[in-house]
């Protein structure tokens, strides 16, 4: 693997990286960061420190690792699809669907993030994954995929319209998205509505985080009503 960079270089400045190991699938991922969100308290700290004006994709949050998780029991499925990652951050996801075969897009809207995915992906050594800078009101992309993916990309109201538009577009026929979400309440919303749209979703569970506060994430499925029958 590739040295391990002590610091990620910003506009708001030089911000530390630490490094998360995990195995999944019987091999090891590291991924850089620069911080953990492994409990409530980790989140609420973070989402009300605005000294350092970082986005939250630096950050590695339990939502991501849930929806690795998830990748990696589906590794029979992986290979060959062809994936697009919403809103990469660190990027282990689509690290993870990249390691079992697949073909994988990752797209951030700060190229500072997309950087430091980037990064995660050469120090894992997986291929075939293109890095792409995107904004998803300003979206432009007309390939078919057989995977959507994206972790805890929900929270932003102003962004559903945006993001059903995406699905709806970019979504190959048979083709599923797989959104992970600690069931916030804006999230919630969004996925109730594709349901009257036309869409069938289902979930899966994971619990991550700390042993003594393990947060709880859903990991939906969704797909078009029309394909299930």
């Amino acid at each position: 693997m590739t040295t391990l960079p002590t610091e990620l270089h910003t506009t708001a400045g030089d911000v530390p990286l630490h490094e998360f190991r995990t195995t999944l699938g019987g091999r090891v991922y590291t991924i850089l960061h620069t911080g953990a969100v492994l409990t409530f308290l980790d989140e609420q700290l973070l989402l009300n420190e605005r000294e350092t004006r970082l986005p939250y994709g630096f950050a590695l949050w339990p939502s991501a690792i849930a929806l690795a998780h998830e990748i990696a029991a589906r590794a029979g499925e992986a290979g060959g699809r062809h994936v697009l990652e919403l809103g990469s951050g660190t990027g282990l996801p689509g690290i993870v669907a990249a390691s079992l075969g697949a073909r994988v897009v990752q797209t951030d809207k700060q190229s500072a993030a997309l950087h430091l995915c980037r990064l995660n992906g050469e120090r894992n050594e997986v291929t075939g994954v293109d890095y792409r800078l995107a904004d998803w009101a300003a979206w432009d992309d007309r390939t078919r995929y057989d995977w959507i993916i994206g972790a805890d990309i929900l929270y932003a109201k102003a962004m559903h319209e945006h993001l059903a538009r995406i699905f709806d577009a970019n979504l190959a026929p048979g083709g599923r998205v797989l959104l992970a979400d600690p069931f916030r309440k804006a999230s919630l919303a969004l996925l109730e509505s594709l349901e009257s749209q036309g869409w069938t979703a289902s979930i899966a569970k994971w619990t991550v985080g700390e042993a003594s506060e393990p947060a709880t994430v859903g990991v939906y499925e969704l797909s078009r009503r029309a394909e299930q029958r």
